[in-house]
């Protein structure tokens, strides 16, 4: 067969190394550079050259089993790192981090803030009483919801829940309030944060994580044809045409790997169903920086932590965001390598590496809802769709949707 792939992504690139040593395989990515959300940034810093991470960054065995199965399959190696965590109120004169005791407690005079003692308390509740709330919880329950009933303080969700599903999501305060409990609490619990002991061991792939890209598309070899965006996709009775700026192509199939508005956009005739599917699922823009000025870090450096949140008092501006790329990537530098999502402003102009732009995948009870309907357009019409948002948002989502993709052409990893 010939099969178009659109969006080099993860979920693009494992399509095009599975099928492609099978069928007539081309590629198509509108950016200069195949990887998606997987950036590996090459900069010069105390007198060297450094890769740096500025989107995707880890993973772990437990929750990324078929993706550390293609890292395992490709020969491509990975090394073990942290993910500690840190808020910084700068409004209140407070901040913590996770990453050792002296952190937690930052400031000695925490010990007689009543606010410390919620947010270890409640911590501790999470622990405790979050997988029995997580079994109890129906599908239509936001996490506002749960604030209004008194399941968490609200001390605790601004200080704690909401600044760690920031780091996790990319989202406003007020988005992530909207989003389904039942899915927040699932993912708090695959990824060991309802267990205070048994968590999974983070991992960082070693060079950068443009490697696995590299050896995707060494080991697959597709026609590749970057820098060339996808300006419709028509379905005809016995094929599919792509259209970009430049051709026309005819193809046996398409796969749709690029984000659900993108996809139903490059439709020059969509189906109700993929209207209200694909329309369903929202994005978010972000603004991701690299850089060295550790002003954006806690003030205290004991409180440095991999992943450091900066609280903001208005509720519609995304929650800020600091990686110690340093400390998460292992990089022996004198001067932390950070990248910040959403407090350019904030940065010293003259210590900005680069800037990047990135999309996530905002979360809501229609979305979840549109999730599910995954197999009333996916394959219909010689067309298919993949991607991280069918899932968390996550690599290994995006691994996951490309395998049931690639099944149903019949190959497997």
């Amino acid at each position: 067969m010939r099969i178009a792939v659109v969006g080099a992504g993860v979920s693009g690139l494992v399509c095009a190394y599975l099928l492609a040593p099978h069928h007539d395989v081309t590629l198509y990515e509108q950016e200069p550079r195949p990887g998606g959300h997987t950036n590996t940034l090459v900069v010069r810093h105390e007198g060297r050259d450094i890769p740096v991470d500025t989107g995707f960054i880890v993973f772990n065995q437990r929750n990324y089993p078929n993706f550390c199965r293609l890292l395992d399959r490709l020969g491509v190696a990975s090394r073990p790192t942290t993910m500690s965590f840190s808020v910084r109120d700068d409004a209140a004169g407070f901040e913590y981090g996770g990453s050792s005791a002296a952190g937690l407690l930052g400031a000695p005079s925490n010990l007689l803030r009543p606010r410390w003692w919620r947010l270890v308390g409640g911590i501790a509740a999470l622990g405790r009483r979050g997988k029995a709330m997580l079994a109890g919880l129906d599908d239509q329950t936001t996490i506002g919801d749960l604030c209004d009933s008194g399941a968490f303080s609200r001390g605790f969700l601004d200080d704690y829940l909401l600044p760690m599903a920031a780091a996790i999501w990319s989202a406003p305060q007020s988005a992530l309030l909207q989003f389904p409990a039942h899915f927040f609490l699932r993912f708090f619990d695959n990824h060991g944060m309802l267990d205070l002991r048994e968590r999974p061991r983070w991992r960082t792939i070693v060079g950068g994580s443009q490697r696995y890209v590299e050896a995707l598309l060494l080991a697959s070899s597709p026609s590749i044809r970057t820098a060339c965006r996808v300006t419709a996709v028509s379905r005809r009775p016995r094929g599919v045409a792509i259209q970009t700026g430049h051709d026309e192509q005819g193809f046996d199939v398409a796969i749709l790997a690029a984000h659900a508005d993108q996809s139903l956009a490059m439709l020059a005739d969509p189906t109700e169903a993929e209207r209200a599917i694909l329309g369903a699922m929202p994005y978010q823009p972000n603004e991701a920086v690299l850089h060295t000025d550790c002003r954006l870090l806690p003030r205290r450096r004991r409180c440095w932590a991999a992943w450091n949140a900066r609280l903001s008092t208005d509720p519609a501006r995304p929650i800020s965001v600091t990686y110690n790329m340093s400390l998460l990537q292992g990089l022996d530098t004198a001067t932390p390598l950070c990248v910040t999502l959403n407090e350019t402003g904030a940065i010293d102009p003259t210590r900005i590496l680069a800037r990047c732009n990135y999309d996530h995948p905002l979360y809501t009870l229609p979305g979840e809802q549109a999730r599910a309907r995954w197999g009333e357009i996916s394959g219909r019409a010689q067309t298919h769709y993949c991607g991280a948002y069918w899932g968390s948002g996550f690599h290994e989502d995006g691994v996951a949707s490309a395998l049931r993709v690639c099944a149903a052409l019949g190959a497997t990893l």
